[in-house]
């Protein structure tokens, strides 16, 4: 009862500051809506309905076989697991996550193997590190292309890390489901779930875009550490060149952002599977990319 009371209290205190500040809210979220619809819905609608439409026609079929020397032996995952790491590092978040729970539905991979790709594929698009961050902030490709070979590096040494204590296959891979699906029923359902998928990641972009709103008047590398713990695209104005930004740059695409949990969390719903590996994942990952980058930085920034 007095752990409900306290969140109650809160809930109301936060009530009281978004109505205490309701203009400034307002151009917040208007912000965020053409953050919305000008980024996060152009970059994630195909390639959530791509990804959708790719597990209902079988890509772990086709996947587990020629993929499993791979897969198995780095990650203690199936085979068709790296429709996931594939899919997530391509599109970016949450989609990785999402592949991954399809997967499970499917019953392409077991809950223990779902939980295991959480922790690592769960990544940020090519797009966003090398256009919007290396281009964008440091002005150059080509720091963007270190910040993507560090971030898929992270990756995979976190899916890497996350594999002891899953124990050796003592039965032989299980047969892949045969998929039956109708290839038009497998789209309309793919682009309903997409549309579904993109308004809930949208909804939590625009609710951290707000929350993120009184750090981004802190200034320096603290500031956009503190703003991208929260929400990684309000970081991007506020972050520097220079090695501490490039390192930084690196930590906070490996975390993602706690919007980026949220919405991992929106596409996880009904699924079944512990949000508790994508987090402990992400958190991993972040130091991984931090230490890669400092390691990188003498070279790449020089």
């Amino acid at each position: 009862m007095k752990r409900k009371t306290v969140l109650c209290l809160l809930a109301a205190l936060g009530l009281a500051a978004l109505l205490a500040d309701a203009e400034g809210v307002r151009r917040g979220v208007a912000e965020a809506l053409a953050l919305c619809g000008g980024t996060v819905i152009p970059s994630q609608f195909l390639f959530l309905a791509a990804s959708s439409l790719l597990v209902s026609l079988g890509v772990g079929e086709v996947l587990a076989p020629r993929l499993e020397f791979l897969m198995w032996p780095l990650f203690r995952v199936d085979g068709a697991g790296a429709a996931a790491l594939i899919l997530g590092l391509v599109g970016g978040y949450p989609i990785g996550a999402r592949t991954a729970a399809e997967l499970y539905r499917e019953g392409s991979v077991t809950k223990g193997e779902a939980e295991r790709l959480l922790t690592f594929c769960n990544t940020a698009n090519p797009a966003f590190l090398i256009s919007v961050l290396g281009a964008g902030v440091f002005g150059s490709v080509r720091v963007g292309v270190w910040l993507w070979l560090v971030h898929v590096l992270s990756a995979l040494l976190t899916g890497i890390l996350f594999r002891r204590g899953s124990g050796g296959r003592t039965e032989p891979r299980r047969p892949v489901p045969v998929r039956t699906v109708p290839l038009v029923q497998a789209f309309v359902d793919a682009v309903r779930g997409a549309l579904d998928s993109v308004l809930r990641i949208c909804a939590f972009v625009t609710v951290f875009y707000v929350l993120a709103r009184p750090l981004r008047g802190l200034s320096g590398l603290g500031g956009a550490a503190a703003v991208g713990t929260l929400e990684l695209f309000s970081a991007v104005p506020l972050l520097t060149g220079g090695p501490g930004g490039y390192v930084l740059a690196a930590a906070l695409a490996g975390w993602g952002g706690v919007s980026v949990l949220f919405q991992t969390l929106a596409v996880l719903a009904d699924s079944g599977l512990s949000a508790r590996a994508c987090v402990l994942g992400k958190a991993v990952q972040a130091g991984i990319s931090a230490a890669l980058a400092l390691a990188t930085a003498g070279y790449v920034m020089g």
